[in-house]
């Protein structure tokens, strides 16, 4: 990488720095256009840099940003709200004389006055609180669409994703409608003043809107403190100031007042607009809404991943700090990009590709993460259903207009000012309410994020393994997947877990091999018995729970059985890489050991046959006491192997070892030999109590916390919990032996306390 010569010595720079570091400019139309797309070389090479232009580090992988979100002490959120461009002397009288002293809110403000406060405030976004505002939000949608669906073309942003998200959280503020029409002209202000790069003309024509709003917002405010029994957010903090004035101060509710209206209505507002715009340019995408309304709640968390309406955050260095390896002094202000880290491939497959499909697609940090995490964000996803819910359904023939999409220049939030969509009004449906699906509150539900896939070819072949080959029923390429990837098998009542075992070559389809397994619990042999070519089946992924590090120089890869399915995958691709690797294949006898002609085909020299009918057997202990120590072990096969594996790298350095189980664990909950205990939870601050007949992840998703969830059997590792303190008891078949010991890691699906207390860092 070219580097530039420093001018200057002050550490806080980060000299030396790269060319591209000095010509970032997040104004410049590269990250205006696109943010994520703008910083894809800092994700690659520099993922924190110094900005000389902004005066910011600024930070792009996902683990990054994350790290800086989960530690609220070290990284200040006191500057969110500062302007990023200095307001002229004039602009700072003109708010003086409206008497604007906008203080700290939920946004900017420190610990532990941050978490005090949100404690008293939160009940109204629980999950089951929020069920009540969803047939006004329903209506509200409805009447806008009322008024533009005869007409055959629309601005969705001024007809119906600004107006509705304004409605919406007035209402759910609790002010009336004498006073919501003087407040919705006024909110977009607050944003440019805060993010944006206006003029001097401009920033003084921004400081008497935000004046007014300020002004406007705290009569409002008034008027509520009159009516003790009024119901909505806002009065919820009037009478939890009259309890706790200390915590819930005046100043701290009229700031609240105009502060929320911004975050719950732009936000969302062009949020909306960035998720139709995606959908409708993808085409497909929209056609398979309209057939699939079950996938709407997934849709969602997609586009908030590719198109997210908040782009970034910013935060503050409290003391000297690391972030990625590099050294962040104090005082150091961060440009943390959420854009970008939602595009970063080590967190997401195919991460520029919209795929409704992808299962980790809620992981995204539109929302933020931990104890800043938005408030509103299932306020935020019940909009987007309904909007999507009743354009698919009223307009399923929706379609772009040929534009220019025009964006407000800011650092942090970005939705187009106008979406021009057209419709043939002939084709317009009859109104059909009744036909109407509302979703649960909260993220997806896992088991509607299905493909429907056609069998393309199905053969039996050595060792009573079934081979499938499946395809888009309309002819599309399937999503790419990584080594060690496995997608969900539908059929009928059952659903299995099965590794992807394809090749290069095969791509666009997807390939699994089912060995038929007598002593199994049937799901083999359903697979077996009923599937033939032009079947129509239904698959969940490609998921990778079981990923391969590809840092290392060297590997021993070890398989049994049908356990040579993802090891085979991951062959393949370190052959690719150029990387040394060792292949170990045990089966009961040659003829019955799946893929082995491949394997010997595109593996011969690293391949190591071990068949028990030519007396064969594996020697696990010699096979890694010739191992090197700083090199990667990857298993998949029986549980016994698997076992034995684990004994014989206990005493190896961290993540030495990594396999996949294939059985699961039995999760079954037995309330009369459980007990109740806390999960306190270390970035968010809260207290959660896990009932005895309650995983600790269903107490953690009923508490509105989002945790990725897969197979719920202790098997895939994706609701993996990071664990501070607390003796855990162990439930899974994820963790090695050395993982369990270290105490630091749990599985929320199976896994509980010892003791009466977890400290998780959630």
């Amino acid at each position: 990488m070219t580097k530039a010569v420093c001018p200057v010595t002050d550490a806080a720079t980060g000299c030396p720095f790269s060319q591209k570091a000095r010509a970032f400019d997040p104004f410049d139309a590269p990250y205006q256009t696109d943010p994520a797309d703008s910083l894809r070389w800092s994700r690659e090479e520099e993922p924190v840099f110094y900005s000389e232009k902004l005066g910011y580090w600024v930070v792009s992988r996902y683990e990054d940003v994350k790290a800086v979100f989960r530690d609220p002490i070290l990284f200040s959120a006191s500057i969110a709200l500062e302007k990023i461009s200095p307001a002229p002397p004039e602009a700072g009288e003109i708010l003086k004389s409206y008497g604007y002293a906008l203080n700290r809110t939920m946004v900017n403000e420190d610990e532990p006055d941050h978490m005090q406060r949100r404690r008293l405030l939160m009940d109204a976004f629980l999950p089951a609180n929020l069920e009540r505002q969803v047939p006004m939000v329903r209506r509200l949608t409805r009447q806008a669409i009322d008024r533009f669906i005869d007409k055959g073309r629309a601005n969705l942003v001024a007809d119906l994703f600004w107006e509705v998200p304004m409605e919406v959280a007035l209402r759910f503020l609790g002010v009336d409608g004498d006073d919501i029409a003087e407040l919705k002209s006024f909110s977009v202000a607050h944003t440019v003043n805060t993010w944006g790069r206006p003029s001097r003309d401009e920033q003084l024509h921004v400081a008497e809107s935000v004046g007014r709003f300020w002004q406007a917002s705290g009569r409002i405010l008034d008027k509520m403190r009159a009516n003790p029994d009024g119901q909505g957010w806002m009065y919820d903090s009037i009478r939890q100031n009259k309890l706790h004035p200390d915590i819930v101060t005046d100043s701290y509710l009229h700031s609240m007042m105009m502060a929320i209206l911004v975050a719950a209505h732009e936000t969302t507002a062009h949020a909306s607009a960035n998720a139709v715009k995606t959908l409708l340019q993808d085409g497909k995408a929209w056609r398979e809404l309209v057939e699939n309304p079950g996938l709407i709640p997934n849709a969602v968390e997609e586009c908030l991943r590719v198109a997210g309406s908040a782009v970034a955050w910013r935060r503050i260095a409290t003391d000297d700090a690391v972030v990625g390896g590099v050294a962040i002094p104090k005082g150091g202000k961060l440009l943390i990009v959420q854009a970008s880290a939602n595009h970063d491939e080590r967190a997401f497959e195919n991460p520029d590709q919209l795929d409704l499909y992808r299962d980790n697609a809620s992981e995204h940090l539109t929302f933020g993460y931990g104890a800043h995490q938005c408030m509103g964000k299932n306020i935020a996803r019940m909009e987007m259903r309904i909007f999507l819910e009743e354009l698919t359904r009223r307009l399923p023939h929706l379609r772009l207009c040929d534009q220019e999409f025009a964006y407000v220049p800011n650092t942090s939030f970005r939705g187009p000012k106008e979406l021009w969509v057209e419709w043939d009004t002939a084709q317009t449906p009859e109104p059909s309410p009744d036909k109407a699906r509302d979703f649960p509150i909260g993220p997806p539900a896992k088991s509607d994020i299905r493909r429907r896939l056609r069998v393309a070819e199905a053969h039996r072949g050595e060792g009573n393994i079934l081979h499938l080959r499946l395809e888009d029923p309309e002819g599309g390429a399937l999503p790419d997947w990584s080594a060690g990837s496995h997608i969900d098998l539908f059929s009928g009542p059952v659903t299995r877990k099965y590794s992807l075992c394809g090749t290069v070559e095969e791509g666009g389809t997807f390939r699994v091999a089912i060995l038929n397994e007598p002593e199994g619990r049937g799901g083999s042999r359903h697979f077996h018995d009923s599937i033939k070519p032009g079947d129509i089946l239904h698959v969940a992924g490609p998921r990778n729970h079981f990923r391969l590090d590809e840092s290392a120089d060297d590997y021993l890869l070890v398989a049994g059985g049908i356990g040579i399915t993802p090891i085979l995958a991951m062959a393949d691709r370190l052959k690719e890489l150029g990387k040394r690797y060792v292949l170990h294949y045990a089966g009961r006898n040659r003829a019955g050991m799946a893929f082995l002609d491949r394997a010997t085909r595109d593996h011969g020299p690293a391949l190591h046959v071990h068949a028990k009918d030519e007396g064969k057997r594996m020697d696990l202990a010699e096979i890694v006491a010739g191992f090197p120590r700083d090199g990667k072990i990857y298993a998949c096969g029986p549980d016994r192997m698997l076992e034995e594996l684990d004994r014989l790298t206990a005493d190896g350095p961290e993540n030495w070892l990594t396999f996949e189980n294939f059985t699961a664990t039995d999760t079954t909950l037995d309330p009369e030999k459980e007990h109740a205990f806390t999960v306190h939870l270390a970035d968010s601050d809260r207290d959660v109590t896990v009932r005895a007949d309650q995983t600790v992840l269903d107490a953690l998703t009923g508490a509105g916390i989002d945790v990725p969830c897969d197979c719920r059997e202790g098997l895939c590792g994706s609701c993996e919990a990071e664990v501070a303190e607390g003796e855990i008891d162990h439930r899974d078949k994820v963790l090695t032996q050395s993982e369990r010991a270290a105490g630091n890691r749990m599985m929320t699906c199976c896994s509980r306390a010892r003791r009466d207390r977890l400290v998780l860092r959630l």
